[in-house]
């Protein structure tokens, strides 16, 4: 593995090995650590590092938990300055510059991690072989605001490869992956996003994604509606041309349903958000499983024991719950819908009503945390923390580590706060790549069916993903499962009033989940006296293996 150049030196001596004990003496090789030493390298570390090896140093200290091939931190070349990408001049390889990203140079980089996604995603990838023939997009000239991470770029890949033109920039000021923004540039795809940007920069790139010259997009792809609501606002000629928006966050279709009542949307929308395949795998697991690796990563703080307060109880909310209260956590929730403060009633035993989708969390309920208390949102908006609230002058902002701040109080109290009040997982972590499949392949099938869809099938409102493409987008994620439909035979689907293809449930069906379903007390004694008998055998087992080794 490490070839001939390199050969493998011990840091232990000959008395670390008997300080380990005698009983583990046998143990020693499985134990030490190799420090690996190259010998053709004739760089020498002094003691004392130079003034940049001492940034360096500091840097790989205090971001250690955060910086990863990921979207926790993207790569960063030693090399990388401080210049804002708006003050660089770059080129791909085919010596275009319509594109703004942090490094042009990362791209390689970014084509593995691209890679990687893409085996994690065969439902997308397989959309994409059927219909590339076809090119249902062609002539689509589609300019999109969401995470701009491996995932996304695969969507991205998909939507060029079925005909389209892709104009792309972020939603989210830190999710961005840079080395991925990169790798979509040098193909072509204009990327206006790098990670950390400011909220000019924000908007200073969504503009540019839409105001090009010779170049007016037909379709609009949001997560969160601040590319709609600034193409309304700032080209509402444009906006009028739009062909059809496509938006998969509560908040942007919040903002959808405003335009609507108000007879101000006036070109078709397609709620992805509430579609089944959304809610039900992206809202319940990516966010059950992303929301420990996110305070993990930011805070290495330990769960059993923790008093947690979860604002809402939909999809995310569940899933979250549920992951901190496996870890041990104590867990309450706040609630306004009384349906979700049954629910929470029923899985936790107590709840308490407060909810609301701007300043959830108040200055009042900051000042009256513990010091050491840890605030973050996994909502996409930053307005569920009142953040602007903090930033006044009795108050200390003490960046800790990318995406951590401490902000203190007078009287010495800490509060730690992550991404400003942004996207957790997101913005300081990575999400599961397979359920970002099924979002992806929704967002292309919705897109496809909006561009093609004869005219007077979609009106000037916003609508729900039609059944049949959420049970066409399961049925693209069964082989990953091995997993096999049964077939209803005509008799049984003429006895249930199906269609033998589907759609097999009526629009108002609620989907649940077994992970939902509480046990009794009968069925936690039979689990208590299974897990009791198993841990003397267990315990006897592993001591034995110590004893032959």
């Amino acid at each position: 593995f490490l070839g001939n150049k390199a050969r493998a030196v011990s840091p232990y001596s000959a008395t670390s090995a008997i300080k380990l004990g005698r009983p583990y003496s046998k143990l020693y090789p499985l134990l030490h650590l190799q420090q690996i030493q190259f010998v053709e390298d004739k760089q020498e570390f002094s003691r004392f590092p130079t003034k940049a090896g001492r940034r360096s140093l500091s840097r790989s200290i205090s971001q250690s938990s955060t910086d990863s091939y990921s979207s926790a931190a993207s790569y960063t070349d030693s090399s990388d300055d401080e210049t804002s990408p708006r003050d660089k001049t770059q080129l791909n390889s085919k010596g275009t510059s319509d594109f703004c990203v942090k490094n042009i140079k990362q791209a390689e980089f970014g084509r593995r991690e691209i890679e990687i996604a893409e085996q994690d995603m065969s439902a997308l990838i397989s959309l994409r072989k059927r219909a590339q023939g076809e090119k249902p997009l062609a002539g689509a000239k589609i300019v999109g605001c969401t995470h701009i991470t491996a995932q996304t770029a695969v969507l991205i890949e998909t939507l060029v490869a079925l005909g389209a033109q892709c104009r792309w920039t972020a939603c989210n000021i830190y999710s961005t992956q840079n080395e991925v923004a990169a790798a979509l540039s040098e193909i072509g795809v204009a990327v206006f996003a790098w990670k950390g940007e400011s909220e000019d920069d924000f908007w200073w790139c969504i503009d540019k994604c839409v105001n090009m010259e010779g170049w007016q997009p037909n379709m609009i792809l949001d997560d969160g509606g601040d590319l709609t609501h600034w193409v309304y606002k700032k080209y509402p000629n444009v906006f009028k041309k739009i062909r059809g928006i496509v938006e998969e966050s509560v908040t942007g279709v919040h903002r959808l349903y405003q335009l609507s009542k108000a007879g101000k949307l006036c070109v078709p929308a397609m709620n992805v958000n509430d579609s089944v395949t959304k809610q039900k795998f992206d809202n319940l697991y990516c966010c059950r499983e992303s929301i420990l690796d996110g305070l993990k990563r930011t805070t290495d703080v330990m769960f059993g024991g923790k008093q947690v307060v979860v604002c809402g109880y939909g999809e995310v909310g569940k899933g979250c719950t549920a992951a901190l209260k496996a870890m041990g956590s104590i867990v309450y929730v706040t609630e306004i819908d009384p349906i979700c403060a049954l629910q929470i009633g029923f899985r936790l035993g107590f709840f308490s009503g407060l909810l609301g989708n701007k300043n959830v969390v108040t200055r009042d309920q900051l000042d009256r945390m513990k010091n050491g208390s840890i605030v973050c949102n996994m909502g996409h908006s930053n307005t569920e923390i009142d953040v602007a609230s903090l930033r006044t002058p009795e108050l200390t902002w003490e960046r800790v580590r990318s995406q951590v701040d401490h902000v203190i109080w007078p009287d010495g109290k800490r509060v730690i706060l992550l991404a400003e009040g942004r996207l957790l997982n997101l913005s300081c972590s990575t999400v599961p790549t397979f359920v970002l499949s099924i979002t992806a392949t929704t967002q292309a099938l919705a897109l496809i069916e909006l561009y093609n869809a004869p005219e007077g099938r979609y009106k000037q409102d916003v609508y729900l993903l039609p059944k049949k493409m959420d049970e066409y987008v399961a049925s693209l994620h069964l082989p990953t499962f091995d997993a096999h439909l049964t077939e209803l035979s005509d008799e049984q689907a003429k006895y249930l009033g199906l269609n033998k293809n589907g759609p097999f449930k009526p629009n108002y069906y609620r989907y649940n989940h077994p992970s939902k379903i509480p046990l009794n007390d009968t069925q936690i004694s039979d689990l208590c006296t299974i897990y009791l008998q198993w841990i003397p055998t267990a315990t006897a087992y592993m001591f034995s293996l110590v004893q032959s080794s």
